[in-house]
């Protein structure tokens, strides 16, 4: 498809699979916009098409991503006097590899945007290019280009730079940002070179990540986690802004008969205004036992971050931990506590949790029942977090169904896809004969499926 009409749709298309909800209308309010801005202005197109299609901050990113394979800021080296005139050996030789990280220590420590996009474009052009076998079989690698050009490792050199401006702590903060800044570039302008061989779409189909609400629990990596937790409490103002607005509308209860048919004396027996019963309002306490053993642990946080924003809408909210017995850490969520501080403080206690270090639901189960059986009763909501994968241990299933008939409704979140239930040693399928089981994966699901139990 070509043209600028073209274009458009595939930027759209690229924008729906990496997780962005664009509606038809919101695709007619970009086109309208596109039409009254300069297209030579790419900064002003970018921003037309932000401003109708990105609802979310935390969108932002992957849109600037995708916007920027659909519509690059240059093309090829972007440049007349090119790295590719170079024979190969003066390019990648240890002379012109000490030059150029020479240039990138001092363009850090200025902090120079421009000259860090300049040496992003030559690095991958001198160290990221990995040559096919035929014409246009090459490729470029933003990994071979940090492995060769090691950023990471003039840190101290630029925070040393940086001592006379600021302490030694804002130094190396400063210092880590401007080299992951850089990262950043290369990966960018790795990304662009491999969409001028085999097109944007490919590249944003196989290389982007998903937005940060879409990335699975079990696959994040470190900055998705920081990203992440700075989306936590955003997202529960998202949720319970809406839960008030539906609560709002089902506030009625049903018809009252007899004060709307008395009303209509007054209107010569047309009942003009109706008249309802107040609806009792229904809180439940809710009560949440998360397994925190290795990866699965990130998603029981984060789950228990999103809930305890939410405690307001709950009568009461308690909270327990599990690898092979039971630790309570309800205490560590305090009304408007710092989030990195509360899941350093829940990492910490896990120890509490664990006797012997190997996952063990049956006994976890056991456990709790036995020293928390006041946690449950006819008002209690059970939200269960984790993979069901118990190393082949006894499931204690007799106990998992005395503790779900204690409870008014019972949830089994599992941060695995559906299709890894009852592989290996999962136990997802006799669990979840007891306990409703639901796939929750990422941000978006999970806070789907809150809506849904409030």
């Amino acid at each position: 498809m070509t043209g600028l009409l073209g274009r458009h749709i595939e930027l759209i298309e690229a924008l729906r699979g990496a997780g962005m909800p664009v509606s038809l209308a919101e695709d007619l309010d970009a086109v309208a916009a596109v039409q009254h801005i300069d297209l030579l202005d790419r900064e002003a197109l970018r921003a037309g098409y932000a401003a109708t299609l990105v609802k979310r901050a935390s969108h932002r990113p992957a849109f600037d991503a995708i916007f920027d394979l659909f519509y690059p800021a240059l093309l090829g080296s972007g440049s007349a006097s090119t790295v590719s005139d170079e024979a190969p050996a003066d390019r990648d030789s240890a002379e012109a590899l000490r030059a150029f990280r020479q240039a990138l220590a001092e363009a850090l420590a200025a902090g120079d945007e421009e000259a860090l996009r300049a040496l992003a474009r030559e690095g991958v052009a001198r160290f990221g290019q990995m040559r096919g076998r035929g014409q246009g079989m090459s490729s470029w690698s933003a990994y071979n280009t940090l492995q060769r050009t090691s950023p990471d490792t003039l840190m101290l050199r630029i925070a040393q730079a940086l001592l006379s401006e600021m302490d030694n702590d804002q130094a190396m903060a400063t210092a880590s940002r401007r080299v992951d800044r850089f990262t950043a570039l290369v990966e960018s302008e790795a990304r662009r070179r491999i969409a001028e061989e085999k097109t944007p779409t490919y590249v944003a189909s196989a290389t982007l990540r998903p937005t940060i609400d879409q990335v699975a629990f079990l696959g994040a990596r470190k900055s998705d986690l920081e990203q992440m937790r700075r989306e936590i409490y955003p997202l529960a103002r998202r949720l319970a802004t809406r839960l008030a607005k539906e609560q709002h509308r089902r506030r009625r209860g049903p018809l009252d008969f007899r004060r709307t048919v008395r009303a209509s004396v007054s209107t010569g027996g047309v009942p003009l205004t109706t008249h309802h019963r107040p609806k009792r309002p229904h809180r439940t306490e809710l009560v949440v036992l998360c397994d925190v053993s290795g990866s699965v642990a990130n998603f029981a946080q984060f789950t228990l971050m999103l809930v305890f924003a939410l405690r307001d809408q709950f009568t009461k909210v308690r909270a327990f931990t599990f690898v092979d017995d039971v630790h309570e850490v309800t205490h560590h969520f305090k009304p408007g506590g710092d989030v990195v501080e509360t899941l350093e403080e829940l990492a910490a206690s896990v120890q509490h949790a664990s006797l012997w270090g190997r996952t063990n639901y049956g006994r976890a189960f056991s456990r709790f029942l036995e020293k928390h059986r006041d946690a449950l009763g006819p008002k209690t909501s059970l939200l269960v977090l984790g993979d069901a994968r118990s190393n082949y241990a006894d499931l204690s299933l007799p106990v998992v169904k005395e503790i779900v008939g204690q409870t008014r409704h019972a949830w089994w979140l599992n941060p695995e896809h559906t299709r890894q239930w009852n592989t290996g040693d999962s136990a997802a399928r006799p669990y979840g004969e007891l306990i409703s089981m639901v796939e929750c994966r990422n941000l978006n699901q999970l806070s789907d499926f809150v809506r849904r139990i409030v």
